[in-house]
């Protein structure tokens, strides 16, 4: 392998990590706004650096070697470490600066997440955000790794997000959500034993949203039939209107939802589930883009 001399430069490691996440010369120059034939050279001339094939190349498909995988990994480790370096020389003038990437739950109701977005846009422009949905365990497990800043997240009533800072948003109990004439329809409000042995659209198994629901059937003793799985509660929503199924969700996300749709009928119960929305963040060093949306949500920080 030939020495490297250090002459790697973060442009570099930019064009890298673009190639690797489009696998595409022509999206990759695009995300980087250069020409196609600069990208292509500039990672021709790191390969002969290194002395390895970072890609391997056809007329068809790019993909990562596994020196490449090696090379991105610790790419982005020093990217991240420069974007953080300028955050926080910029935040030392009062400028907020950088990324913030920022997880929320498709049932997220404690925060209106864009009225967010906007009062913190209006307070620091020059931040970029970047926003992901997905479970909240995932994203608890990605703030830990720094892979994202801040979550919104909704965890069963007695499981709190481990190994990040969090604050309770708020708590909030499930509603049974059943086809408009459903036998339950007029219902002033229902029992889980009385619903039991319905034909049940839940979240994906393993998934904290759906260990809600899972926990209070068999806190209750009782077990039930799952017939349908889904990751998108608006295509919960819709199986229940075509009534395949009927389903348990949170009351703040899905009343709103249920407004504008004749076809659910939604029905109170005693004993069904309970949520806690939390907003979580790393524990370790948070970046100045972190500290100012704690700033803009009114949340307390420990010195």
């Amino acid at each position: 392998m030939k020495q490297n001399d250090g002459s790697v430069d973060l442009q570099q490691m930019r064009y890298v990590v673009a190639l690797a996440e489009t696998r595409n010369f022509t999206r990759a120059a695009e995300r980087c706004s250069v020409v196609q034939s600069s990208l292509s050279h500039r990672i021709a001339g790191l390969e002969r650096e290194l002395g390895v094939r970072l890609f391997a190349r056809s007329s068809r498909r790019v993909e990562l070697t596994g020196a490449g995988a090696a090379f991105l990994a610790g790419a982005r480790e020093c990217l991240a470490a420069a974007d953080r370096a300028v955050a926080d020389a910029a935040a030392a003038t009062g400028v907020v600066r950088g990324r913030l990437a920022v997880g929320v739950i498709v049932t997220a109701a404690a925060v209106d997440v864009p009225e967010l977005l906007q009062r913190y846009r209006d307070r620091h422009p020059e931040v970029q955000v970047i926003l992901r949905s997905g479970r909240s365990d995932e994203m608890v497990a990605a703030i830990r790794d720094g892979d994202l800043d801040i979550a919104f997240i909704g965890m069963p009533e007695g499981e709190g997000p481990s190994g990040v800072e969090s604050v309770v948003l708020d708590h909030d109990e499930h509603v049974l959500v059943v086809p408009a004439g459903h036998r339950l329809a007029g219902a002033r409000r229902v029992g889980l034993r009385e619903i039991a042995d319905e034909t049940f659209v839940d979240f994906m198994d393993g998934t904290p949203a759906r260990a809600q629901s899972d926990q209070a059937f068999a806190a209750a003793g009782l077990a039930r039939d799952v017939a349908y799985q889904a990751g998108v509660v608006e295509l919960i929503t819709r199986l229940v209107a075509r009534r395949l199924g009927i389903a348990l969700l949170p009351s703040a996300y899905v009343r709103p939802l249920a407004a504008h749709h004749p076809e659910l009928t939604l029905v109170p119960v005693v004993d069904g589930p309970h949520r806690i929305e939390y907003l979580a963040w790393s524990r370790f060093n948070p970046s100045p883009a972190t500290r100012a949306m704690l700033d803009v949500l009114g949340v307390a920080r420990q010195p």
